[in-house]
């Protein structure tokens, strides 16, 4: 059965945008010296909106949210196997937002977010 248009055409829009942002974060940590925190951000918004175009492509409603925790046992819900990378990537939640203000910085001692930026490009650079 074909698929409709509609979403296929919705699916890819999420899927060129979610491009956009790993562009975005290749050339975060490209620069010298790496821009980390920007690119922690580019990284969670690629999987979110991988994730929602992985749910627009299964007519799956979701809400309006920045939460990969939630948009992944969504996305677990259709396809079990993607359970252990999709728990991994929801560390990077907080970064929707964590360095979006002034006074955040990335502090060199605290390394948490090498574990789901490691996540983040084993389901997402394979």
């Amino acid at each position: 059965m074909p698929r409709d248009p509609e979403r296929v055409a919705d699916a890819r829009a999420w899927l060129a945008k979610a491009r956009l942002d790993l562009r975005s974060a290749r050339v975060d940590l490209g620069a010298e010296p790496p821009i980390v925190s920007d690119a922690l951000f580019h990284c969670q918004q690629a999987v979110e909106k991988g994730l929602k175009a992985f749910l627009a492509w299964h007519d799956v409603a979701f809400r309006k949210t920045h939460d990969l925790g939630e948009l992944g046992r969504q996305c677990v819900a259709i396809n079990p196997t993607l359970e252990p990378d999709l728990r991994a990537a929801a560390g990077l939640t907080e970064y929707a937002w964590r360095f979006r203000y002034p006074g955040v910085t990335l502090s060199s001692r605290n390394r948490r977010w090498r574990k789901p930026l490691s996540a983040w490009q084993r389901a997402w650079l394979r």
